[in-house]
């Protein structure tokens, strides 16, 4: 990939969703494929010509004043101001004025409040639940489809069906771009947060089959959470559970792979690679998510990494506390995955038998690699090769990733 490549898939994760934000605030949210059209054009057209010019000095500048060129020619060649959203209708009565109108938008607190409020109107109770965070992820997060497809254990096609669905909702419902209060705030703000978690997981565990770890996603998770956590509305205790989660899980980025891009498991990582500000931000969100009464599922699943964290060695980690916090997850948020995670805790806990057999009696990941390599694992632990051995092969022929497949493949050689 040439360099001028590089740069532009870079900018499209950190840049497209600011952009779509800010064109969608002037176009209204019911012309939210004309923002898409701008931000694309805008993108190809960076691509051609850096190509041909080289890199500009300031590559993110050079976008966003391509982006304000384009929508004022929009508006100036075609004359269609009934693009422009009503709420900002009022102050284009002049080509100046438009121009300074869009100026402001695209500074930085501005940017950021338009991204806020593209993230609630992706929310809007109109739209159904797996459509609000499919929307979050494509337009703000820049996830592809497939990416979108493997978040969600689901295939390009109804990604695809979905979006389609959603957009027909958004031109014929009048939805408003702005961050809700009062009654209208928990569901909402759920399906928001929903929406960054999953963005940091497909960072965290990509299913790109040459890269594991795409650490830009997982920045740009902790970046919108950032921003939740600083609005007056939003900054909730499971706000600050879910940046806890978070930036216990990135401070082990430098300690998950060698410099092959081999896996290096939780159990043999060097934590002295921990990344020990980013564990102190967790422990100081955790901190401020235990002020009030709530325990979300973000508040479990932050004690649990806080252990893994804490301890100095894998061999010292507190297994019994992180089976008690996962039998506390089922409770609030029965899952599949919750339940293998809690059967492998639940091994190291009590024994690799009693992990078995907790795996065993999960039904739903006969077709999911991590659930297999687990109970190789389990099994290898046992001594009974054969059995592990058969679901180390199992998972093999189902993950994606060439990391992952050279981990297993090493595990059966041990065998």
């Amino acid at each position: 990939m040439t360099e001028v490549n590089r740069m532009a898939e870079h900018l499209f994760r950190h840049e497209s969703g600011k952009m779509l934000a800010v064109l969608t605030r002037v176009f209204g949210f019911s012309n939210y494929d004309i923002a898409r059209d701008v931000v694309q054009d805008t993108l190809l057209a960076a691509l051609e010509q850096w190509k041909l010019n080289g890199i500009p000095e300031n590559p993110t500048g050079w976008l966003y004043t391509s982006a304000k060129n384009r929508v004022l020619d929009r508006l100036r060649r075609e004359k269609k101001m009934a693009e422009i959203s009503p709420d900002i209708a009022y102050e284009f009565q002049s080509e100046q004025q438009m121009q300074q109108h869009i100026d402001q938008l695209f500074l930085e607190h501005e940017m950021e409040d338009s991204q806020l409020r593209m993230m609630f109107a992706c929310c809007h109770p109109s739209l159904p639940p797996e459509a609000q965070i499919t929307l979050i992820l494509r337009t703000l997060c820049g996830l592809s489809i497939t990416e979108i497809a493997n978040a969600f254990l689901s295939n390009d096609e109804n990604i695809t069906k979905r979006l389609y669905r959603a957009k027909d909702k958004i031109r014929s419902t009048p939805i408003e771009l702005e961050v809700p209060y009062g009654d209208e705030l928990p569901a909402r703000l759920d399906a928001v947060l929903k929406a960054v978690y999953l963005l940091f997981n497909e960072g965290y565990n990509s299913q790109h089959p040459d890269q594991l770890i795409k650490q830009d996603l997982c920045e740009e998770a902790l970046r919108l959470g950032t921003l939740l956590s600083q609005h007056r509305y939003t900054d909730l205790p499971k706000t600050a559970a879910l940046l806890s989660l978070m930036y216990f899980q990135a401070s082990r980025f430098d300690a998950r792979q060698d410099d092959e891009g081999n896996i290096i498991l939780l159990a043999n990582q060097d934590r002295q690679k921990w990344n020990r500000e980013r564990i102190g931000a967790g422990i100081a969100f955790l901190n401020k998510a235990s002020q009030g009464p709530e325990i979300s599922s973000y508040h479990l699943e932050a004690a649990i990494a806080s252990y893994h964290a804490r301890a100095e060695r894998f061999e010292s980690t507190n297994w019994q506390a992180i089976m008690y916090l996962y039998r506390l997850l089922e409770q609030i948020n029965p899952s599949v995955m919750v339940q293998f995670n809690k059967a492998i805790a639940t091994g190291f806990a009590e024994g690799p038998q009693r992990g078995t057999e907790a795996l065993q009696n999960i039904k739903g990941l006969e077709n999911n690699a991590y659930y297999h390599t687990a109970l190789g694992d389990f099994f290898a632990q046992l001594k009974d090769s054969n059995s592990a051995k058969l679901h180390y092969e199992t998972a093999i022929q189902l993950t994606k990733s060439k990391a992952e497949w050279q981990l297993i493949w090493k595990k059966i050689e041990m065998l």
